[in-house]
C-alpha cells in the first residue's frame, strides 16, 4: 500500500501527512466500512436483545399510508381494541376516538398505550 507520503511539520509543531489521492479514497471507504460493519453489529446485538424487532413491509405501507399509529400496532400485535384499553389502563371508547382520530390521547395516556403495546412512544407520535 505504500504509495509514497509526506510528512509536513507546521510552524507550531503539528505534523500531516500528505497521502496521494488514491490512498486517501481507500482509507476513506476502509473507515465506512468499518462504521457500517458497527452499526450492523449493534442492530444485531439490539435485534437479539429484544429491544428491536422486525416488522412486516405490509405494516410498513400501513404506517406510510398515514394509518393511525395506534390501531396498525395494536392489530400488529393481535390485541382487540378492548384488550389493548385494559391493558393501557384507559376506557374503551377513549382508545376508539384515538384510533379514529376523534380525540388526540395526552402524553400520559400516549405513554401506557406505548408501554401495553410494547414499542416506544415515538413509535406512536
Amino acid at each position: 500500500m505504500d504509495e509514497g507520503y509526506e510528512v509536513i511539520v507546521r510552524p507550531g509543531g503539528e505534523r500531516m501527512v500528505v497521502v496521494p489521492e488514491a490512498t486517501f479514497e481507500r482509507l476513506r471507504d476502509a473507515a465506512e466500512m468499518a462504521e457500517d460493519v458497527l452499526a450492523y453489529d449493534e442492530a444485531k446485538r439490539r435485534l437479539a436483545a429484544g429491544e428491536e424487532e422486525f416488522v412486516p413491509s405490509a405494516m410498513v405501507d400501513r404506517i406510510l399510508a398515514g394509518e393511525n399509529l395506534v390501531r396498525v400496532w395494536r392489530e400488529h400485535r393481535g390485541l382487540t381494541v378492548s384488550a389493548l384499553a385494559e391493558m393501557a389502563g384507559i376506557a374503551q371508547p377513549y382508545l376508539s376516538q384515538i384510533e379514529t382520530g376523534k380525540r388526540e390521547g395526552t402524553l400520559a395516556t400516549m405513554k401506557k398505550i406505548a408501554g401495553a403495546l410494547r414499542v416506544k412512544l415515538d413509535d406512536l407520535v
